[in-house]
């Protein structure tokens, strides 16, 4: 009788290789339509093993934007340092780093910011992707402190720049940040008038 083939995961990483399967599909795809079935079978695992795990699709879907949220904070935090000394080359490099992060990753990030989460608990007001944002309320804090800018409700300061980093990510991931319209440079000029608005 011949030997049974094994699966292609360890026993008790099922719900790391589901996520790790959905995370490849989403970024193959550049969507989340795929579904639970499609995933067990691209992993090889049976129809059933995903919701041993995950109840829903839905639930699979908050998983993986918070794994989105997890690094998007990773990749601020790595983009200069928390010092408020220079806070013009700080900004601007959490500000690149926000918008890169869409850049290679346009499905998940779509996916962290799109209504289809609006269908599962509120993935928004998890810790883990509120500690994304937090990271930007720290910065301005220690700005404020330093007298570097406006002294202003922070977490007004912080909503006002959320809003821009992501419409200037939305415009780039649709195409729109046209040169012939906005210029050539249109993300770095944005995100010196953001910073000039916020300083003395």
């Amino acid at each position: 009788m011949p030997k049974t083939e094994k699966r292609p995961y360890h026993h008790g990483d099922l719900r790391q290789t589901v996520i790790d399967t959905a995370m490849d599909m989403l970024a193959e795809n550049d969507d989340w339509q795929f579904t639970l079935r499609e995933i067990a079978r691209r992993a090889g695992v049976s129809h059933a093993a995903p919701y041993k795990h995950f109840p829903d699709k839905a639930a699979l879907l908050a998983e993986i934007a918070l794994i989105g949220f997890d690094r998007l904070r990773e990749a601020l935090l790595g983009a200069g340092s928390a010092s408020t000394e220079n806070l013009s080359s700080v900004f601007d490099a959490r500000g690149h780093a926000y918008i890169e992060f869409g850049r290679q990753n346009p499905a998940l990030y779509r996916l962290m910011f799109g209504p289809e989460l609006g269908k599962t608990a509120n993935v928004h007001l998890n810790e883990r992707a509120l500690g994304a944002f937090d990271t930007l309320i720290d910065l301005l804090e220690r700005a404020q402190s330093a007298g570097l800018v406006r002294k202003r409700p922070v977490r007004g300061q912080a909503t006002a720049v959320w809003a821009q980093l992501h419409g200037l990510t939305m415009l780039m991931l649709d195409g729109m940040l046209r040169p012939e319209k906005v210029g050539a440079n249109a993300i770095d000029a944005a995100l010196a008038t953001m910073r000039e608005g916020l300083t003395l």
